[in-house]
């Protein structure tokens, strides 16, 4: 592993550098956009439960914000839920988008290292192409093993950069679904909130409730 490292040049750190930087956004955004962790199956009846037997206060508020994103939502929401059905839908609105933006966080940057890490790979192989060749004009036409050979080293970093390209470009289509997911999900349970809290319909939320 080391030879191919060397034989692929100086190009190897960054590409090394943007493999290790794309599997720790891939571990860290794994764990943070579990489904469990962001939009808890059983949070708004839990929510529905407090507000219906009058036990829902500042503290309880407070646990509601910190205990996920879709409780912070909901929590926007409850907290301005005597101001009327406009405001309310603003403030989830405004905490919905802080909550997304905390959910798409690096993965603008393992885009980034999907489309650079190929490019870095291909930048490589030209230089050492290059090199190759400008040897040639200088000591005359070389064995055609050692032209192969000289090649082959080159093509390491294209090699390289496909490595680290190919499962970044999968995680970050597969966190960029996920995320959409996710909002899909909170956005249902805030509107069922909103319905409820403003009158508008009655929700059973029996089932929930009892988890």
């Amino acid at each position: 592993m080391w030879e191919l490292i060397k034989a692929g040049g100086w190009l190897m750190l960054p590409i090394i550098l943007c493999s290790i930087a794309a599997m720790g956004i891939i571990v860290e955004r794994l764990w943070t956009l579990r489904i469990s962790r962001v939009s808890p199956p059983h949070l708004l009846g839990q929510v529905w439960r407090l507000v219906k037997d009058k036990k829902l206060n500042a503290q309880k508020l407070k646990e509601i914000r910190a205990s996920s994103p879709l409780g912070e939502v909901l929590a926007a929401g409850l907290a301005n839920s005597k101001h009327g059905r406009e405001v309310m839908k603003e403030c989830i609105e405004e905490s919905a988008s802080r909550v997304i933006h905390e959910l798409e966080r690096y993965l603008s940057a393992l885009g980034t290292i999907a489309a650079v890490a190929p490019l870095l790979g291909l930048l490589g192989t030209i230089l050492g192409m290059i090199e190759i060749f400008s040897g040639f004009m200088e000591g005359g036409m070389a064995n055609p093993a050692v032209l192969a050979s000289g090649i082959g080293k080159a093509l390491i970093t294209t090699a390289a950069g496909l490595v680290v390209a190919i499962p970044a470009v999968f995680f970050h289509r597969f966190f960029v679904r996920r995320v959409d997911e996710l909002v899909i999900a909170m956005e249902q349970e805030a509107i069922k909130l909103v319905e409820v809290l403003q009158g508008d319909r009655e929700v059973d939320f029996a089932e929930v409730s009892k988890a």
